[in-house]
C-alpha cells in the first residue's frame, strides 16, 4: 500500500506539493482568523508564493502562537467539529486542536498509510499499548488507522505487564504499539512468570515516544537491550499532535518516509533558513488538507537531519532521521551543548538501573544544570562513580547524580495528568 505519489519522481512530487499549498493559502487566507491578520500584518500576498522556495517569504508559526490564539486558528463553525485532542504540554502549556470528519479521515490515512511502510498488513493484529483517552491523539490515530487499513487492533491501554501478557497469549497480535522501554518490563514479566514470549506471534514493535535509533540508523542502546532477549523487529515513528502526520520506518530502517499528500517539510536554521543538505535544524511543517485547523511553516521544535535519495523499499520521498532532540530543551552544561537523548541513551547502557529521570533547572548563576536521579537494586559508591566515567567518556562532562527510589522516580515520571512518562522534567 504504497501512495503513488510517494513513488513518483521528486520533480513530480514538487510540483504536486507546490500546487496543494496553493489550496492551502488560499483556503487559510479565506478561513483561518488568525492566519487572515497575520498574513496582512506581515503585508504578504499569497498569490505571489508558487513555489516551495517561496516559502521563505512567509512568516513562522510558533507554539507560542498557537498557545496564545488557540481558538483563532479554526477555520471551521463549532458545528463541523467532531473531536478534541490536546498536545501533551511538554514545552509549555497544552493546546487544543479540533478535528472535522475530513480531519479524522485523513487522520485514519496517514496511519494506514504509515502502518503498511511498517509492513502492516490486513491480516495482522495490532496491540495498542497507549491510552486512547485524555485527549489523545495518537491512541486515536492508531485505531482509526489500523480499520481504514482493515487489520484488527487490541486496546488494552497503557501499562500493566501481567494485562498486556493475558491480552497477547489471547488475541496472539502481530504487531505491539509501545514505548520501547516498556518492552523491557514485558520481557522481565515474561521471565519471571515463565511465559515462552519467543513463540508468542509478535513480530514486530512499532515503537513511540522513545529514540531507537542512533543518527546513523543503528540500534542505540535501549534497541539492542530489546533485540538482545526478544529478537522482534523494531519500527521508529516519528509524529506529532500538531502535524497530524507520522514519519514511520520501512522495512530497510533508514528512516522515518514522509508522505508528500499530507505535509510539507522544511529543515530550518536560527534565521528560518533552510540548512544545507545534511545538515541538522529545526523541523517546520506546513499541513495540507487539515480543516479545522491548518498550520502555515509552524516550527515543531524538533531538531532533525532530513535524508533524501530514493529508498530500497520503492518509496522516492524525504526521510528523517531520529529526533536530535528538543530546540528548547537544548543544554548548556560546562560549555557543552547536549540534548537529552544522548543521555538516555547512556543511561540505557547501564543493567543496573532500573528506571531514572533528569531534572534541568538554572543554578544561581543563572547557567543549566543537570541532575539526574536514578534506581537501583544495590547502592554503590563504584557504580555511581562507573556512571559519571561513562557520560565523562561520551560527552565530556559529569552531570550530578543521585540514588533514589524506583517508587519517588515512579512519582515523578507519571505526574497527574500525564498520558506517557517522562524522563525529562525542565525547570528553567
Amino acid at each position: 500500500m504504497i501512495p503513488d505519489i510517494e513513488k513518483a519522481s521528486q520533480d513530480k512530487i514538487k510540483t504536486f506539493q507546490e500546487e496543494k499549498l496553493k489550496e492551502t493559502l488560499e483556503y487559510i487566507a479565506k478561513n483561518s482568523p488568525f492566519y487572515k491578520r497575520f498574513l496582512q500584518t506581515n503585508d504578504i500576498d499569497i498569490s505571489v508564493i508558487n513555489s516551495l522556495e517561496d516559502l521563505k517569504e512567509l512568516p513562522i508559526t510558533t507554539k507560542e502562537h498557537l498557545q496564545r490564539f488557540n481558538d483563532e486558528f479554526i477555520c471551521v463553525p463549532k458545528s463541523e467539529i467532531i473531536d478534541y485532542v490536546t498536545t501533551s504540554g511538554t514545552l509549555g502549556d497544552p493546546v487544543t486542536f479540533a478535528l472535522t470528519d475530513k480531519d479524522l479521515e485523513r487522520l485514519a490515512y496517514n496511519e494506514a498509510i504509515s502502518f503498511a511502510c511498517c509492513g502492516v498488513g490486513k491480516d495482522d493484529t495490532l496491540q495498542l499499548m497507549t491510552t486512547m483517552d485524555r485527549r489523545f491523539m495518537a491512541g486515536l490515530a492508531y485505531f482509526l488507522g489500523a480499520r481504514k487499513l482493515g487489520s484488527g487492533i487490541v486496546r488494552v491501554g497503557s501499562g500493566i505487564p501481567e494485562l498486556q501478557w493475558d491480552s497477547i497469549l489471547k488475541f496472539k497480535p502481530t504487531y505491539l504499539i509501545t514505548v520501547p522501554s516498556f518492552l523491557l518490563k514485558l520481557i522481565e514479566y515474561a521471565k519471571n512468570q515463565g511465559i515462552d514470549f519467543k513463540n508468542s506471534g509478535v513480530k514486530a514493535a512499532i515503537c513511540i515516544g522513545e529514540p531507537i535509533r542512533e543518527q546513523d540508523f543503528s540500534l542505540n542502546t535501549l534497541a539492542k537491550k530489546i533485540k538482545k532477549d526478544w529478537d522482534i523487529e523494531l519500527f521508529s515513528t516519528y509524529a506529532s499532535t500538531e502535524m497530524s502526520t507520522a514519519f514511520n520506518e520501512c522495512e530497510f530502517h533508514n528512516g522515518g518516509h514522509h508522505h508528500p499528500e499530507l505535509i510539507i517539510t522544511e529543515v530550518l536554521d536560527d534565521n528560518n533558513l533552510p540548512v544545507l543538505n545534511g545538515e541538522v535544524g529545526e523541523l517546520t511543517i506546513t499541513t495540507l488538507g487539515v480543516e479545522a485547523m491548518p498550520l502555515l511553516r509552524f516550527k515543531t521544535g524538533d531538531m532533525v537531519q532530513a535524508h533524501s535519495g530514493p529508498c530500497d523499499c520503492g518509496r522516492n520521498t524525504m526521510r528523517l532521521g531520529p529526533v536530535v532532540g528538543r530546540k528548547k530543551q537544548m543544554i548548556k552544561y560546562k560549555g557543552t551543548t547536549l540534548y537529552p537523548p544522548a543521555m538516555y541513551n547512556i543511561l540505557n547502557d547501564f543493567s543496573e538501573v532500573e528506571s531514572y529521570v533528569i531534572e534541568i533547572f538554572h543554578n544561581d548563576l543563572g547557567t543549566d544544570e543537570i541532575l539526574i536521579k536514578v534506581a537501583v537494586e544495590n547502592i554503590s559508591e563504584e557504580l555511581l562513580l562507573l556512571i559519571k566515567d561513562h557520560f565523562r567518556a561520551k560527552l565530556r562532562v559529569a552531570p550530578t547524580i543521585e540514588f533514589a527510589t524506583s517508587e519517588e522516580i515512579k512519582t515523578l515520571r507519571f505526574p497527574a495528568m500525564s498520558r506517557k512518562p517522562l524522563n525529562l522534567i525542565d525547570h528553567r
